[in-house]
């Protein structure tokens, strides 16, 4: 490989990255102020995506279950595309459309807190499942590329501005970082 290559990309990334500081900035700091007032309630989090951005949410769920910059106590939270058996269950007996529909209707309650995390913004599972989780009464967050959340309205929508998917789900990983800092510093009381 031609080390050219990887320069070009941390570069391409680095311009993402400046841009989605500004544009994002005031959404994301809206996202963890409701993170926080949802966490520090008792409520839950319940985040979901196909692909990588399953294993983004996992790692939200994952950071918030265990820890991030300190050990604290931890927050609950569940990622819907981590159990294999219940998402075959569901789009076999029902469809692929409402794998994560299907959850939210039986897991969020008022108060909590979904994210949704889709490069495209064109996953219909995703958005039925943000729309189904603004049903119950939750706070809803789409987690997206430069489309937006197409199909589907949610609370907050965080629309990275590019279409490179790689660029995209880095920026989703900084995001989710950068709330687990503030939950930590917010809620975190430092453990033995």
């Amino acid at each position: 490989m031609d080390s050219s290559f990887i320069a070009e990309h941390f570069k391409s990334n680095g311009e993402v990255v400046a841009r989605s500081a500004e544009v994002l900035r005031e959404p994301a700091a809206a996202v963890a102020r409701a993170l926080v007032e949802a966490l520090g309630a008792g409520h839950k989090v319940v985040a979901f995506g196909n692909g990588g951005s399953a294993a983004q949410a996992s790692h939200l769920v994952g950071e918030l279950l265990g820890r991030f910059k300190m050990t604290r106590q931890p927050f609950p939270a569940v990622a819907l595309a981590s159990d294999a058996g219940t998402v075959t269950c569901i789009t076999n007996d029902f469809s692929y459309e409402v794998l994560f529909e299907r959850q939210v209707e039986a897991l969020a309650q008022p108060g909590d807190i979904a994210f949704g995390f889709t490069t495209s913004g064109r996953s219909e599972n995703v958005w039925r499942g943000l729309l189904k989780a603004k049903e119950k009464g939750a706070v809803t967050v789409a987690v997206t590329g430069a489309a937006g959340l197409v199909g589907g309205g949610a609370d907050h929508v965080l629309a990275v501005p590019s279409d490179v998917t790689a660029h995209v789900q880095e920026v989703h990983l900084m995001l989710l970082h950068v709330w687990c800092i503030y939950v930590d510093e917010k809620l975190g009381q430092e453990q033995g």
